[in-house]
């Protein structure tokens, strides 16, 4: 199972609020063990129990017990992901909740077993917005953030009273008076699951608050993440992202990036093997498309994408491409 991780721009923001709150930014960094570097660009991606340490780090660190309630509160979702400026550009509620649930794993990628993160739930006493997170409770700041953010974002909208009721499946904590603040309708602790039951008349609320040319550009933009975060998963996915930087070093080994991935040679072959590939067949597909990728972009010499691609001399490079491509690497370019 692949590890769970969480987007960069959530960590920042996180780390935004709880300095604002008084907390040491270098000391959050220390007790999550999170690389400061790793998350200038917003959608990076974080291992998931390092963003739990950045929580529980931050409520200490401020005093702030229900910080979570107020992360969700106070930091808009579109400062941090994609998928809150993607929202925006929807028509109306219910297409938002869709694309916002398509794309849930650019946030948060959590293994759900099949099936999406947030489901629409008709019940005998109404509508329910219901978080399918397995195991929510080894987490509930999640569910507590989250659950703030739709409300605010509600409030923002114009439609207050579009929340009638919260249920969540965490026991009921000190700082119980902030959930009636925030929500200020009923809220059921140790429930069986976690979710909102809302106004269905919500659901048919007009948003575009961006124009609807912005979807086609933020979702194009989304489904590479998504790409990214799916290929990831796999290892040849992470071979490839660890292939990269070191193919014009000369040391594109097996050995070399089994390494970095902290892997035994044997390991990483047989797992390779699993997924119908070998070490050589994904070096020899990555130069294949880089070289096809630098040489249309007519930005380098033949020479220069010999060297980029990871070959020693122009010859070895021109008799790998016309393998490739059936032609020389000078001819494509022409």
């Amino acid at each position: 199972m692949a590890e769970p991780t969480v987007a960069a721009g959530f960590v920042s923001g996180l780390i935004d609020l709880a300095v604002q709150k008084g907390a040491d930014r270098a000391e959050l960094a220390a007790r999550s063990g999170i690389d400061p570097n790793a998350i200038e660009d917003q959608d990076n991606r974080i291992p998931f129990e390092s963003y739990v340490a950045l929580m529980q780090a931050a409520k200490a660190l401020t005093g702030d017990p229900a910080l979570a309630l107020h992360f969700g509160e106070t930091v808009d979702i579109r400062e941090m992901s994609i998928v809150g400026l993607l929202g925006q550009a929807c028509e109306s509620v219910m297409e938002a909740f869709a694309q916002v649930n398509r794309y849930a794993r650019l946030g948060v990628d959590v293994d759900l077993g099949g099936g999406e993160r947030l489901e629409l739930v008709q019940a005998d006493d109404g509508l329910w917005l219901v978080d399918r997170r397995p195991d929510p409770n080894a987490c509930p700041e999640l569910t507590e953030s989250g659950f703030a953010r739709m409300a605010a974002s509600a409030r923002r909208l114009g439609a207050p009273e579009a929340i009638r009721e919260v249920r969540v499946t965490h026991p009921t904590p000190p700082y119980r008076a902030e959930y009636d603040r925030i929500f200020g309708v009923p809220v059921t602790f140790d429930s069986d699951w976690n979710g909102l039951r809302i106004d269905p008349a919500m659901m048919n609320m007009k948003l575009a608050l961006q124009p609807r040319y912005v979807f086609g550009i933020l979702s194009e933009r989304a489904d590479a993440l998504l790409r990214e975060l799916e290929d990831s998963r796999t290892t040849k996915g992470r071979v490839e992202a660890m292939l990269m930087p070191m193919l014009h070093t000369g040391e594109a080994s097996i050995e070399a990036v089994a390494g970095k991935m902290g892997l035994s040679r044997q390991t990483l072959y047989r797992r390779l093997k699993a997924e119908g590939a070998t070490f050589e067949q994904l070096l020899d597909d990555l130069r294949h498309r880089l070289a096809i990728d630098y040489l249309d972009g007519r930005k380098v010499s033949v020479n220069e994408t010999a060297y980029l691609v990871g070959f020693s001399d122009r010859a070895a490079f021109s008799h790998a491409f016309k393998r490739w491509t059936g032609t020389s690497p000078g001819a494509w370019r022409r």
